[in-house]
């Protein structure tokens, strides 16, 4: 079974198209065109003009990704099962390009469409080249909008058990890169700064809480860091020549929360797999931690990691989990389906 998969959910336009054999994906193209530099100059993502962006990329990115996989256009009816497109949640003005796309797609070229949960497709990132990943599995969804928990007893079947209570941890990041004065986006800038004392092999005399990583659930509460490094920074005349040793306590405390919670989920639901996904799934250090709590911590459960390609926002990840629920006929007709900027996973 073919699948096109398109995401443009937040400030990348992605379109890719996937084969599937029972569990076995293999990626046929990829393409992402980003706009991270558009948006570096304004700290964030400006909706209006990722839209903008959006459509003028849609169309030469849809088209190259038939070039790259070898689909020419007047065939591609004939040669693709499914049409698998992002419809949440996300910015809605982007959304609404990628789901009008898939629209005229699925109407002029006969191929049924699929509605696809943007965090589902981060989820099924772990899915690409593995043919067997046990259930129920416990999933650390981490990015720039959402950290949570989710248990998956089966595909398509989710239970959120934990939740941020505010900022995301990938938005924590851009906060505290935004304090620091340091690049954007803030996830990978504050990891590149924190390598820089962990090079000096030096320990960090900067405190920095752990919000609540002892508490009776799975939630995630990141503001109240951001507001500690805040006025740690205010108190400390000489900050901005410990960039490095704040970036690295920062980061520290953020992945012992993720990893910490994970483990305790884990244990509790009694899970056999652990899985991360999401745009911070990127972070080496808490790849590294995490694989390594779940060995030690919890010897009888495998661990998955999705490729450093399809950790952030891409059209691969929405394609497969799009497969997977054609393979159920989980199908919607063009005329119905509409943007859902603040889905939620279910």
């Amino acid at each position: 079974m073919i699948i096109l998969g398109i995401e443009t959910s937040c400030d990348e336009t992605a379109v890719a198209i996937i084969e599937g054999n029972g569990n076995d994906v293999r990626v046929l193209s990829n393409i992402v065109s980003s706009q991270i530099d558009i948006h570096k100059k304004y700290g964030g993502v400006v909706p209006e003009i990722a839209a903008r962006e959006h459509v003028l990329n849609i169309l030469p990115v849809v088209n190259e990704a038939f070039k790259k996989a070898g689909i020419k256009r007047a065939e591609a009816g004939k040669k693709i099962d499914a049409i698998a497109v992002t419809f949440g949640p996300g910015l809605i003005t982007s959304l609404i390009v990628g789901i009008e796309t898939a629209k005229v797609l699925s109407s002029v070229l006969k191929i049924p469409l699929v509605a696809v949960n943007h965090i589902e497709g981060h989820i099924y990132a772990n899915f690409v080249g593995k043919k067997d990943i046990k259930f129920p599995g416990l999933i650390l969804t981490v990015s720039g909008g959402h950290t949570m928990l989710v248990l998956m007893k089966g595909h398509g079947k989710y239970k959120v058990i934990g939740d941020t209570r505010d900022d995301a941890a990938g938005e924590a990041f851009d906060k505290a890169a935004k304090l620091l004065n340091i690049s954007y986006p803030g996830g990978p800038a504050v990891a590149a700064e924190a390598k820089k004392f962990k090079v000096k092999n030096l320990k960090s005399k900067i405190q920095l809480p752990r919000p609540m990583i002892n508490s009776n659930d799975y939630d995630f509460s990141f503001s109240g860091l951001k507001t500690a490094l805040f006025y740690q920074l205010k108190k400390d005349k000489n900050w901005k020549k410990r960039v490095p040793e704040y970036c690295a306590e920062f980061q520290e405390a953020v992945v012992d929360v993720l990893v910490s919670k994970t483990i305790k989920a884990a244990k509790d639901f009694g899970v056999k797999t652990v899985l991360l996904a999401g745009g911070v799934s990127a972070n080496e250090k808490l790849r590294e931690k995490l694989k390594i709590s779940v060995a030690e911590e919890l010897p009888r459960v495998e661990f998955s990691l999705p490729d450093l390609k399809y950790t952030t926002d891409n059209a691969v990840m929405v394609a497969v989990a799009g497969y997977f629920r054609a393979l159920k006929k989980d199908f919607i007709p063009y005329e119905k389906i509409k943007v859902d900027p603040n889905l939620e996973l279910r």
